[in-house]
């Protein structure tokens, strides 16, 4: 084993390497949540004007990370270090853009213009620490086990980030937050200097164009546009109970005030919890099928799901409880498993380029999800509020069935692709 992954494994050197999940999953949740309400309701920027500019900001922000990914591919054949530079240099813009999106220091008339630069910066220079940081990890390598450990630490990080986003500014306002995530952030970016460096290796082989000059290289990797499927597939799984959540409480638990927060923080709680036991799993059985136990678990939650009513506030919190351990096995696996996929192909100086359409796919699945849900829900008859059997059995079907359906396809393209062929799997883990 080389100093690197030796150090990697320690208690210490996983700390240090996941710090930086939490600002970056910190500073997410607000783009999403508190920015359009914050422009739409004090500087009265339009609704329509608003989505607009919100939606091409996330399509042009998902479009540059296969870019930004060979970006940092250049930047990784040293070790790491220019790389950690242009990440100290990426966090300074995140941390003065972060705080110029909450702070607006103009007119209403100018409002839309500073939204529109301010959050193109923040999204993009999140991007370019996220894709970097996810590179950085799958440089260390290792066998299964400890490509899941990196993933987990930065992952389970990032679900402390969530909860604190989503608890701070309710709890202690904007000006509060804005504090946290600047000083989680330069603590990240601090920390991983110090952490475990990826070996330094050659430049990219010359003598294979194709690989070089071609940001579409990893899709005709076959391994990994199998692994992208079944990864989008369960991806939109997710997400469309994740677009619903707050109407399902609303509406169909009738919950209000502070048990819908108790039930979402209840989720995260346990995802983080859960990947230490996700991790013992894989030592048994290997990352693919601990990956589809997880689905497994999803799907049978979410079954159960359809028979809560009005009330069933125990209940749902099982629910709750139930799918957020699930969600460990779909944060921690992945992109162990995509790791092992870049290793085994030979272009691993090509391993941020594969991150980035990684992450495009991820951004892509919450759109996808919102364009599936919210139309289905409309066309069978539920709106916010509405509490008739008709309406509420709609909710319930979208919310409950919907993703036991994708998640049922993710599951099965896993087994076919990964578990079924003769060799693959072993290959896999």
């Amino acid at each position: 084993m080389s100093a690197a992954l030796a150090a990697r494994d320690t208690l210490g050197g996983g700390l240090r390497y996941g710090l930086l999940g939490l600002p970056l999953a910190f500073c997410a949740l607000p783009l999403y949540v508190l920015v359009p309400n914050l422009y739409a309701t004090q500087l009265a920027v339009p609704l329509a004007v608003l989505g607009a500019v919100l939606l091409a900001t996330r399509v042009l922000d998902a479009l540059l990370d296969p870019w930004i990914g060979r970006w940092c591919d250049r930047l990784l054949v040293d070790g790491g270090t220019r790389l950690w530079q242009r990440m100290a240099f990426a966090a300074l813009a995140l941390a003065g853009s972060f705080y110029a999106l909450f702070h607006p220091a103009v007119e209403p008339g100018a409002a839309l213009w500073w939204l529109a630069f301010t959050l193109l910066l923040t999204s993009i220079a999140s991007s370019v620490l996220t894709v970097a940081y996810q590179s950085w990890g799958s440089a260390l390598g290792g066998d299964a086990l400890q490509r899941s450990r990196v993933v987990a630490w930065r992952e389970g990080f990032g679900l402390v980030g969530v909860l604190l986003a989503a608890v701070m500014p309710a709890v202690w306002g904007v000006e509060a937050m804005t504090v946290l995530m600047l000083i989680a952030l330069a603590l990240g970016v601090w920390a991983l200097h110090g952490t475990p460096r990826p070996e330094a290796e050659a430049p990219l082989n010359r003598s294979a164009p194709s690989l070089e000059a071609s940001t579409w290289a990893p899709w005709h990797n076959a391994p990994f546009v199998r692994l992208v499927t079944v990864f989008a597939l369960n991806g939109i799984a997710a997400a469309v109970p994740a677009t619903l959540v707050l109407f399902f409480i609303q509406d169909r638990v009738q919950a209000t005030g502070p048990a819908q927060g108790y039930f979402l923080g209840l989720y995260f709680l346990c995802g983080a919890l859960s990947m230490p036991l996700w991790l013992r799993v894989v030592q048994r059985l290997g990352l693919v099928r601990t990956w589809f136990i997880g689905m497994a678990l999803s799907v049978v939650t979410f079954l159960g799901c359809t028979a809560i009513g009005a009330g069933d506030v125990g209940l749902y919190a099982l629910v709750c409880a139930l799918s957020g351990a699930a969600l460990g096995s779909d944060l921690a696996l992945p992109s162990a498993l995509l790791t092992g996929i870049v290793q085994r192909s030979g272009t691993t100086a090509l391993q941020g380029l594969y991150f980035g359409w990684w992450n495009l796919v991820s951004k892509l699945n919450l759109s996808l999800a919102a364009g599936i849900a919210l139309p289905l829900l409309n066309l069978l008859g539920y709106m916010p509020g509405a509490r008739e059997p008709q309406a509420l059995n709609a909710l319930t079907a979208v919310y409950c069935l919907v993703p036991c359906v994708f998640k049922l396809m993710a599951a099965a393209a896993l087994y076919i692709h990964f578990i079924a062929k003769p060799g693959v799997h072993h290959h896999a883990t």
